[in-house]
């Protein structure tokens, strides 16, 4: 599971949004299922910042979003990101010249079912 965040922050902003993802981080990094964090402004835009997480799971990331800590300094800054798709199923990774292949855990029906649709065959 890979969760980007992308956020639009002022220049004169930058070192204390950049501590406060630092803290966000140290937030998840002890949460079981934590594998990497990273932080980064673009070198293109400076206002232009990324906070990324990789996950074990949906599951370890969902689960982790429920932790004092990580509400506190994850949760608060996470509903500053841009209001766009932030997680991601890992369908492939190099870790150098290795390929690893991932596998989706998305449902057969996942693009035409919603939360609170019933099955056709419900009574």
């Amino acid at each position: 599971m890979l969760v980007i965040s992308r956020f639009d922050v002022a220049e004169a902003d930058g070192d204390g949004f950049l501590e406060r993802a630092r803290a966000a981080l140290g937030a998840f990094a002890v949460r079981p299922g934590f594998v990497r964090g990273r932080v980064g402004r673009s070198a293109d835009a400076p206002t232009a910042w990324a906070l990324t997480t990789e996950w074990d799971s949906v599951g370890s990331f969902r689960r982790a979003l429920s932790d004092f800590d990580v509400k506190v300094h994850a949760s608060t800054l996470l509903a500053e990101s841009s209001d766009e798709p932030s997680a991601f199923e890992v369908l492939g990774a190099w870790d150098g010249a290795v390929e690893t292949q991932g596998r989706t855990d998305r449902a057969a029906d996942a693009d035409t079912t919603r939360v609170g649709d019933r099955p056709s065959t419900a009574r």
